[in-house]
Parts: C-alpha cells; structure tokens; sequence
C-alpha cells in the first residue's frame, strides 16, 4: 500500500506555545497601536459609552458641555450679558480671571472622581481635551495668556497616597496644548489638612490659610510673570484664593484660575 505523499495535523489539535507567543505579541502590538492612535481606531465614548470617533464624543459635548455664560473672576454661571456676579462685585477675588469648561454635575462629576480617586489616569487626556476647548474660545474671546501655568499642589503624603496630581496631568496637557510653559515644582503645600469634600467654606478658608509657599525656584520663576493656576474642580474658590495670594506675594503680575469644573451656586 503506497505511503501517503503527505500528513497533515488534525485541525482540532492545539497551536504550539511558539504559535502561542506569536499570536499574544501580535494582538499586545495592536492594542497598542489601537492605545496610541486613539481616535484613528475609535474609542468608548466616556459619557455614553457608545463607539465613538473619540473619548468624549461630539453629541455627549453639545448635550453636556454647551457653553454658558459665566462671571469673569469665579466662573459661576450668570444670565447673559453680565460680566461679573454680585459676590465677586462686593468682594473681588485674587484671580484677575477664572476659567471652567463645564459645571460639576453629570456626567462630569463621575468622571472626575475616577480620574482623581480611582486612578483613572487615561482620563486626563479627555478631560484636558474638553479644557482645550472651551480655552481656545476664551482666548479668541479676550482672555489674556498666560506666560505659565503651574497646578494646584498637594502635600507629599496625599501624593504617595494617590500616586499623581491629578492637577499636573491637566496642567501639563494644556502647557503643550497651548505652547505655555507649565511648571510643577513652584508651589508647594506646606499645611496639609482633612479631605475639602469634607468641609464647607469657611472651613476650608481656614484649612487652606497659609497652606501654600513658593519654592526656591517659585520666588524666580513667577516673579513679573502672568501665571494660570489649573486645578479640577472649584467649589467656595478658597483653594485658588489661596494659591493666587501666594503667587501674587512672590511678584507674579497676574493670576488666572483655570479649572475643569465649576460647582454650580446653590
């Protein structure tokens, strides 16, 4: 009986480990193109979690975050046409200007509390992205630029806790967004204290009196200069009050606040 001129392997029997590996680095390699290029291969929209072109998709930004007119110096929201709200009227605030992309409500505040608690990190380049936006309106719009941008500190211990500012991964975002210099090593908290969410306002004005001090390389850098402070959420502007007095007492000529969200007055 004549010996068959070939032998092929049953087609059920299972792939060697080479033909294992070879498979596992081709699909790590294309997720990591898909993580790399982003909206080339499309993306989860965050907000309603449909296959969008990218994270934050165009009709979750017109339904969630349409702009609205809003004071000059807080960021509240205000009726059209007005400039500045009747508390920054009676008592102006630090900041020669404040900016926010939306208010802190849904869906905004869920994302940003995995972005800041849950170490959500990818978030920062969505997130930054809705900032982007509305800035580059803003600045068509006359607000000044800055000549640097530094975050919102936090102490050494909440930092290890957490393992990021999330503060810093927006503000260093914006720097390349926008060209501006961004700068982490300027501000530093001195005082810690409990969690803000905690406190109401004037505790968390007394929480962050004297919290903030330049670094050495703080008293040169921000001497002269117009500085943004970028922070995630402004609620009673205590925080940023704070950081602006500290700037301004090294010789910054001007403080911005720029935050991605603003908690709507009550």
């Amino acid at each position: 009986m004549p010996l068959p001129t070939s032998v092929h392997e049953p087609a059920d029997l299972p792939p060697s480990p080479a033909d294992h590996d070879t498979v596992l680095r081709a699909a790590g390699r294309t997720l990591a193109d898909a993580w790399r290029c982003g909206p080339a291969f499309g993306s989860l929209c965050r907000v309603c979690r449909r296959w969008q072109r990218s994270a934050l998709c165009e009709p979750c930004l017109r339904l969630h975050a349409a702009p609205v007119p809003r004071c000059g110096r807080c960021a509240i929201e205000v009726a059209t046409g007005v400039a500045q709200c009747a508390d920054c009227m009676r008592r102006p605030p630090p900041m020669s200007a404040t900016f926010a992309a939306v208010d802190y409500g849904y869906p905004w505040d869920a994302l940003i509390a995995r972005f800041k608690f849950n170490e959500a990190v990818e978030l920062a380049r969505p997130l930054t992205g809705l900032m982007t936006r509305g800035l580059a309106a803003a600045f068509d719009a006359g607000l000044p630029r800055p000549d640097l941008i530094v975050p919102a500190p936090l102490t050494p211990e909440r930092l290890r806790e957490r393992g990021y500012n999330q503060a810093w991964e927006l503000a260093r975002r914006l720097g390349r967004a926008f060209d501006l210099a961004a700068r982490h090593d300027l501000v530093e908290r001195v005082i810690g204290g409990a969690h803000q969410a905690a406190l109401h306002g004037d505790e968390r004005r007394r929480q962050v009196r004297g919290a903030y001090a330049l670094t050495a390389a703080g008293q040169i850098a921000v001497a002269a200069r117009h500085v943004a402070i970028v922070d995630d959420v402004m609620t009673t502007g205590a925080t940023l009050a704070e950081l602006a007095l500290t700037l301004q007492r090294g010789g910054a000529a001007s403080v911005q606040a720029w935050v991605l969200a603003r908690t709507p007055a009550r």
